[in-house]
């Protein structure tokens, strides 16, 4: 049995400011040089920060794998196309030996930055203090044991794992040489970039990997840099102070829709959703104030005016079009008459005439927790705010950059907005053992249900692909019944560089955006 065949083509179909505690300061600069004859470039990035749980480029610290992979340091053993079918990368060849056995064959002649060589104990290696230090990591890929024979590295797993080959495509995936150490969270990675230089909210600079395995790459020098600012990207852009930039916002597109500049863009499944939190200290802990805020948000609205069309409104979990996607599901609409019956039914009445509702004594305020340094989580905030004010909840907005520690406090929010790629491995039963079964990762709003629980059981060991979908699709149902989240929109993801700049190209997964295709003229 062929992973390629197994799991790969389930997403086929798809809709093709202060400084913070960094990764090092071993300089202060943050613009590159240019000397004759040296290419340089800058890349304006939203997303390199603590806020996104990118403090560094070490792939096993939380999500610090999505700058590794991003910016070119690490690559991981499969990779996904904009189909989103697993292809090979620093595997080019494996086999489902048996229900808990994968063999996997390396790909020859590749070299770490340290200069070690790429083998089958340097990956065994690399796995091992992976599922040592990252929670989710362990969670998903249940490895068991490892044996490494030259080039070819077999895995045990404890039970089985059909989507184990798509887990290995995730960020947290990019092997690296962990003898070389994490100094200021730099790592030795296989990628056509090294970094000598990183400070997260604020820099990450990168040289050429001489030595790079597959190709040449182009660029001698390399600079990221965090600009949350939208207008502070759109000038940086045009100035020249950047070439290239990512996460620019909407308002912002027309100054560069012209022959100077470059848009890539691609649909992808990044999502905009907001999860529910079932404490009992929260408002939402009440299935009507769940169900009504569900049928009191404009999608349609959100996505024609705030996001100026670029992107699509979400029914599900997923984006419609593949065998597990959201038009397979239904959902609430925006209906807000039918939202305020649903809270005068559960004794949610303005009775003192301010156009908030109470209960008990007790305002109808939800506290909305978002973050900045995604442009379009703001402006879902201020789209939400407006229209459940009309069915008569006050919306309470805390949109910070300290999000992380303020959602792991389940007593500081109602429900909390944020972004995420819904199926970056290519398969779905990522999603919902990151954010939904009783035990995921980033459940923080406790919700709890044994049918999912019970389902997400079979999907863990189901290996037919049309069996995995249909378990999918009932899975989005359960967690959609529940109210337990809202999906509002898919993103259509732009990038934006100078003319002269060639191959940066926007990528259905969200993942490889420095290759050694990068170059400017």
């Amino acid at each position: 049995m062929n992973a390629k065949k197994l799991i790969g083509t389930a997403l086929s179909v798809v809709l093709c400011a202060s400084m913070l505690a960094g990764c090092g300061n071993q300089k202060n600069e943050t613009e590159t040089t240019t000397e004759k004859g040296k290419k340089t470039l800058v890349i304006g990035d939203t997303t390199f920060n603590s806020s996104n749980e990118e403090n560094n480029v070490n792939p096993h610290d939380a999500y610090s794998g999505w700058a590794c992979i991003r910016y070119g340091i690490g690559e991981t053993l499969v990779k996904y196309s904009d189909t989103m079918e697993i292809e090979p990368w620093l595997a080019k060849e494996w086999e489902n030996v048996d229900e808990l056995t994968w063999k996997i064959t390396l790909q020859d002649n590749v070299k770490f930055s340290s200069g070690r060589d790429m083998d089958a104990e340097a990956v065994k290696e690399c796995l091992e203090h992976l599922i040592e230090n990252h929670e989710r990591a362990k969670n998903d890929l249940k490895i068991d044991s490892m044996e490494a024979d030259g080039q070819i590295l077999t895995i045990h797993t404890s039970e089985p794992k059909p989507a184990l080959l798509n887990y290995l495509g995730d960020p947290y995936g990019c092997i690296i040489d962990v003898d070389a150490g994490f100094d200021d969270g730099i790592v030795a990675g296989t990628g056509p970039y090294i970094a000598v230089d990183c400070q997260s909210d604020d820099h990450l600079t990168l040289v050429k990997n001489e030595d790079y395995w597959n190709g040449t790459p182009k660029i001698d020098e390399l600079t990221i840099r965090t600009i949350t600012d939208g207008s502070t990207l759109a000038n940086a852009l045009q100035s020249g102070e950047i070439q290239a930039a990512y996460g620019m916002a909407y308002e912002s597109y027309p100054m560069f829709e012209n022959d100077a500049y470059t848009f890539s863009q691609i649909s992808t499944s990044r999502c905009f959703f907001g999860k529910m939190n079932f404490d009992e200290s929260s408002v939402c802990a009440d299935p009507a104030v769940r169900k009504a805020i569900a049928m009191g948000i404009d999608k349609e609205n959100f996505v024609a005016t705030l996001l100026e069309g670029n992107g699509y409104v979400a029914n599900g979990v997923f984006p419609e079009g593949s065998a597990f996607g959201g038009d397979k599901v239904t959902t609430e609409t925006y209906d807000p008459e039918g939202a305020k019956e649903v809270l005068e039914a559960a004794g949610w009445k303005d009775t003192d005439g301010d156009g908030i509702r109470e209960k008990d004594g007790k305002k109808l305020t939800v506290r909305w927790l978002t973050y900045p340094s995604r442009q379009e989580l703001p402006l879902l905030a201020e789209s939400a705010q407006a229209t459940l004010k009309d069915i008569g909840i006050d919306l309470d907005i805390n949109c910070t950059a300290d999000n992380n520690s303020v959602a792991d406090d389940p007593t500081a929010w109602d429900v909390y907005a944020m972004a995420n790629v819904q199926a970056p491995t290519g398969d779905p039963e990522y999603w919902f053992t990151v954010f939904a079964t009783s035990d995921a990762t980033r459940n923080q709003g406790k919700y709890s249900s044994e049918k999912l629980d019970e389902l997400e059981k079979e999907l863990s060991a189901e290996f037919d692909i049309e069996k995995r979908a249909e378990l999918a699709v009932q899975m989005q149902q359960t967690v959609l019944d529940d109210h337990a989240f809202v999906f509002c929109s898919f993103l259509k993801m732009s990038m934006i560089s100078k003319a002269n700049v060639t191959g940066y190209e926007s990528h259905a997964c969200d993942y490889y955006q420095v290759t050694a295709d990068l170059d400017i003229n």
